[in-house]
């Protein structure tokens, strides 16, 4: 896939998401209708992870409400949260504003977030949790990401397994509890496209751009792409929790978050890389 195309697909992704963006405010799954808590976003082996922010000058990528970022800001970090939806960014500004949490947002394509930052760089750089999905190319991304971070600086990326990517139920009509393997763990065939009225919130329907694209990535090459661009992969783990039940089975653990009750997968993944 060449450039340009690859561009013609964020874009339409980019027009998705300012349209999902006033169905996700509208929807209880943030939480923005209670006392907002961005803690809750976070497993607690991130935050051993990330070690003492306080002081950091910290990057959350792909940010879209920002929900995630006041939370770096909270623990003491100067935290920038860039998207390229620009309805998602005016929305992370007055979220945090209500918030009364110091917090910079830049609208900006992942990929141009050098030139859109002015070559600041970063202690730390944070991703994940349904980001990675779209990007058409891992090396470029991983080669922005590294020109980002300051010598000595850390990526964390927290993001869905590729296995919980695979698995779905069985199609109508014979849907059950039961998950299958459905879909493709590794990439290399192209975008998935979706043309969808709803999104994983609750709420309204979404209005104008329902069409989406969606790039499949491996750890193996989430990894590969890390190590191209000159970084350190530190370590990574499996988790068998989410922060929300994306399937009817799953049961609460005492975390606060969501499991399988059987058998027990990984569904989310931290990978720390240091440049």
């Amino acid at each position: 896939m060449t450039t340009d195309e690859q561009a013609r697909l964020m874009r339409a992704n980019q027009a998705n998401w300012d349209a999902r963006t006033p169905v996700h405010l509208a929807s209880r799954f943030y939480g923005l209708d209670q006392d907002l808590d961005p803690a809750r976003w976070f497993a607690s082996f991130e935050w051993e992870d990330l070690g003492e922010l306080d002081g950091r000058d910290v990057l959350h990528l792909q940010c879209h409400l920002g929900t995630e970022t006041l939370a770096f800001a909270r623990r003491g970090a100067r935290a920038v949260g860039l998207d390229f939806s620009e309805a998602s960014v005016a929305a992370a500004r007055d979220i945090a504003a209500r918030a009364g949490t110091d917090v910079a947002f830049v609208r900006a394509n992942v990929y141009d977030a050098e030139q859109a930052l002015a070559g600041r760089r970063f202690d730390v750089v944070y991703t994940g949790k349904g980001a990675l999905c779209y990007l058409p190319d891992l090396d470029r991304w991983a080669d922005v990401v590294f020109r980002l971070l300051r010598p000595g600086g850390l990526l964390y990326i927290v993001e869905f397994h590729p296995l919980l990517n695979s698995l779905g139920p069985k199609p109508a009509p014979d849907e059950g509890p039961e998950l299958l393997l459905r879909h493709d763990y590794l990439g290399g065939d192209g975008p998935v496209h979706r043309d969808a009225t709803h999104t994983y919130t609750d709420g309204p329907a979404v209005e104008g751009a329902t069409e989406s694209y969606e790039w499949t990535h491996g750890i193996g090459e989430v990894l590969g792409a890390l190590i191209r661009a000159g970084l350190t992969v530190r370590s990574l783990r499996e988790s068998d929790e989410l922060p929300w039940p994306r399937w009817p089975r799953m049961v609460r653990t005492p975390s606060g978050w969501w499991r399988l009750p059987e058998p027990r997968i990984p569904l989310l993944y931290g990978l720390l890389a240091t440049r």
